[in-house]
């Protein structure tokens, strides 16, 4: 790892007030949300975090928060490298790639049809596609897939997500995409199971979904989202133009590698814009916060009457998966949110229903984890109630016989590793590595990922993970992997 001393990104924290009114009362709130980041479980040893301790911790080169309050945005900044090999700080004027939170503006997009009346959201989707068409399969059980199941994951369609292609790959068409054709990286996009059956995430659907729009308004997909979407709400500094062009280069952000290497061509690009290709920054999401929240309350302005609001944040089918965006209950309060994750960024945002509240976080990292260190402190110091309440657990010393814990599990799809350095243990999966935190032998948590795991046993040896209370991953290997 590349580890960045605390002192270079104290020196690196410029704030760039971008227009926003700074206040002695604002100066130190926003002192207060650098210097009390605190994480979702609390224990003996717990005690709340500064922002540049943090960076340090997960190795971050670059962060960029804005804050909403009271339906405006009291205030943003950012920290950190946008690119430290070429010396660019982090500034609110950054652009970082928002990967799924891409499919929240998407959602905004295709309601904006449906109230211009050239969309139903709920006919078969195949009505509006021109050449391409959905092929259905015995799986669905003659039911229609809609644009109402595809915002809202319930289409029953398959690809979680998509990897991105490398400044140098051959770029595919949407069409090559769907059908998991080369060019394109990524498996064909078909029905697992009925539409409307249950959630299940798909990037795919998304996918899909662009295809829609491209097909009914007859124009590029990022000339569509820009003319009617972002730039009504003000996202002037946004697109989801793949790839982004020469003249933005100076503004985007470089995303980088755990191990602190940059991504290879600075990033990668998206031809599934709809689902992760947007390029923005914490300030031009605050505006599409705001605009949802005072179109909620009834309020004109926006791109979207407080009815076709009102549709987008009501989940559907699911109790949380609304179309675009996730529902939460914190406390006595209700959120709208989405995540982000493409290779070299991560990021995060929450809006409140009622009252005017909201955050963005957006890294340069394939580590997302000081996201929810953040917002923890912001929902702190701006009150919102029962919105923060972290698991409070004892932690013990790590087991003495590190090695019989240590080897390969295999969970779903996918191989992880539980690797012993430095006289401790740690996840190994895809970008990260996770340190296990244990109060009991057999049990311990992750801080860093949310989750509570648990090791099983047959006749005293161990035998596999159970995830959540809930997931089961099998160890494949007893032999030890140490990464010292």
């Amino acid at each position: 790892m590349i580890k960045t001393p605390v002192l270079a990104l104290l020196l690196l924290f410029a704030l760039c007030t971008a227009g926003f009114s700074q206040s002695k009362e604002v100066l130190q709130k926003i002192h207060e949300v650098e210097t009390h980041l605190a994480g979702w479980v609390q224990t003996q040893h717990d005690h709340t975090w500064t922002l540049s301790e943090r960076m340090a911790h997960y190795h971050l080169k670059g962060v960029s928060i804005a804050v909403v309050n009271d339906y405006k945005i009291e205030w943003a900044k950012g920290y950190g490298w946008a690119d430290s090999s070429e010396g660019r700080h982090v500034t609110t004027s950054t652009l970082f790639q928002a990967a799924s939170i891409s499919k929240s503006l998407n959602a905004m997009g295709v309601l904006k049809l449906v109230q211009d009346g050239k969309l139903n959201l709920h006919m078969d989707v195949n009505r509006y596609l021109k050449h391409w068409k959905l092929t259905y399969n015995t799986l669905t059980k003659g039911k229609k897939i809609t644009m109402a199941h595809l915002l809202s994951h319930t289409a029953g369609l398959s690809v979680h997500g998509f990897p991105g292609y490398d400044i140098q790959d051959s770029i595919p068409s949407i069409e090559q995409i769907l059908d998991g054709r080369r060019p394109a990286n990524s498996p064909r996009v078909y029905s697992m199971f009925e539409p409307g059956l249950r959630s299940q995430y798909s990037g795919g659907g998304i996918t899909l979904s662009q295809l829609v729009v491209m097909n009914i308004t007859g124009l590029p997909y990022d000339r569509y989202m820009h003319d009617s979407i972002l730039l009504p709400l003000g996202m002037t500094a946004s697109f989801y133009t793949q790839p982004p062009g020469p003249g933005k280069r100076a503004l985007l952000a470089t995303g980088y590698k755990n191990n602190g290497a940059a991504i290879h061509g600075k990033y990668h690009i998206y031809p599934e814009q709809a689902a992760a290709g947007l390029w923005t920054n914490p300030t031009d999401l605050c505006r599409f916060i705001i605009a949802s929240q005072l179109s909620l309350e009834g309020k004109q302005g926006g791109v979207l009457s407080p009815a076709m609001t009102r549709t987008g944040l009501t989940p559907y089918i699911d109790s949380n998966a609304a179309l675009g965006v996730f529902i939460q209950q914190r406390g006595p309060g209700k959120y709208f949110s989405h995540g982000g994750a493409n290779e070299g960024f991560r990021s995060q945002y929450f809006g409140s229903l009622h009252g005017g509240k909201g955050v963005v976080v957006m890294v340069n990292s394939d580590n997302g984890a000081i996201m929810d260190e953040i917002i923890n402190s912001v929902a702190t110091v701006y009150k919102w109630e029962g919105f923060y309440a972290p698991v409070v657990k004892k932690e013990i010393d790590a087991p003495a016989a590190l090695e019989e814990y240590a080897g390969r599990y295999i969970v779903g799809g996918d191989t992880v590793h539980i690797i012993q350095r430095d006289g401790r243990l740690f996840l190994d999966v895809r970008f990260d590595q996770w340190q296990l935190h244990f109060t009991s032998p057999d049990d311990f948590f992750l801080y860093d990922d949310h989750s509570d795991l648990q090791f099983i046993r047959d006749n005293g040896r161990i035998v596999g993970l159970l995830i959540d209370h809930k997931q089961r991953a099998k160890k494949i290997t007893a032999i030890p992997v140490n990464n010292k």
